[in-house]
């Protein structure tokens, strides 16, 4: 996106009733976002009210989320500030309700300059920047975006699809095959060996960066198989005793990780080197550059701490 302002256009305040500052309405809105607790007031949906006189955008463009320049903590636009934009609008998707508030996914035209005041960020730079509920809702608009634009035509016939009236797909009038948002389920285990935690080095990652082990599940394979077969695949090694802990949706692109712990059986640590570029027993007092908590690997890891140390007192 260029950097250039939106010249030419009208000012924010020339949208606004007679006697309103849109300064004054920006703060009050920005306010009511950030008074939402997420896990309690966000209700997904698939189907926007009829009649509603405020909501929220989260705009999306060539794969990047527009945010106000600004700074402080990220809030989608409201109302006001979205018709203030006055950009031309590639499609729009209904997410759900906050509170009583509807949220949608607003996708803008990649040639559009960006706004001036506003700015877009990559889906990583959010990592950690906003709270994991606030994360997952920019993950899930950005992801049915996608979905969107890559099922315009069907992959069967390839007939242009049309967007379906009682769920959330497209539909190919033609073969009538149905198309809904992918999901790839993937796993992501911790394993640990007495006082030490296996950590590995992807391939493709950019500095000294160690994770736990994770890879896709195969079709015609359980979670737990694929558990296994990961970790043999990757590092050469059997695990035991596995505990599933916890899920995330991790939008990169469009995985739902499903977090394990396990522990070491047998084996000895020989690398798939198109995958894993180094791979280590770690103390965990002695623990190398890791995932930060507010990822599902982050937390499998201190989990995974806080057990051996709860062992070691209690041993």
């Amino acid at each position: 996106m260029s950097s250039l302002s939106l010249s030419g256009h009208a000012s924010p305040s020339s949208h606004l009733p007679s006697g309103k500052d849109p300064l004054l309405a920006g703060k009050v809105r920005c306010m009511e976002w950030h008074s939402f607790d997420l896990h309690h007031d966000f209700v997904s949906g698939d189907h926007a009210p009829s009649d509603f006189n405020e909501s929220f955008h989260i705009v999306v463009s060539d794969g990047e989320i527009l945010g106000h320049v600004s700074g402080g903590i990220w809030r989608p636009l409201d109302q006001d500030e979205w018709r203030w934009l006055d950009v031309k609008r590639v499609s729009q998707h209904y997410l759900g309700l906050v509170g009583t508030v509807p949220v949608f996914a607003n996708e803008i035209d990649p040639e559009s300059d960006e706004p001036q005041g506003y700015e877009f960020d990559n889906l990583w730079a959010f990592l950690g920047r906003v709270d994991e509920p606030v994360f997952n809702l920019i993950g899930k608009a950005k992801q049915i975006v996608d979905w969107d634009n890559d099922h315009r035509f069907c992959g069967q016939c390839g007939e242009q699809t049309e967007r379906s009236s009682g769920d959330r797909s497209r539909r190919c009038p033609a073969c009538r095959r149905m198309f809904y948002p992918r999901l790839s389920p993937s796993i992501i285990c911790c394993i640990r060996r007495g006082r030490d935690i296996l950590l590995a080095k992807n391939a493709q990652s950019r500095g000294d960066f160690y994770s736990t082990i994770a890879g896709f599940i195969e079709p015609g394979e359980s979670i737990e198989e694929a558990v296994h077969r990961e970790v043999k695949e990757e590092v050469g090694l059997n695990v035991m005793n596995l505990q599933y802990i916890s899920s995330q949706p991790w939008p990169f692109p469009n995985s739902l990780m499903l977090g394990f712990h396990a522990e070491y059986e047998s084996g000895d640590i020989l690398l798939q080197e198109e995958e894993i570029a180094d791979a280590r027993w770690f103390d965990i007092d002695a623990l190398p550059n890791r995932p930060m908590g507010v990822s599902i690997a982050g937390r499998l890891i201190d989990s995974t701490i806080a057990r051996i140390r709860e062992d070691s007192s209690t041993g």
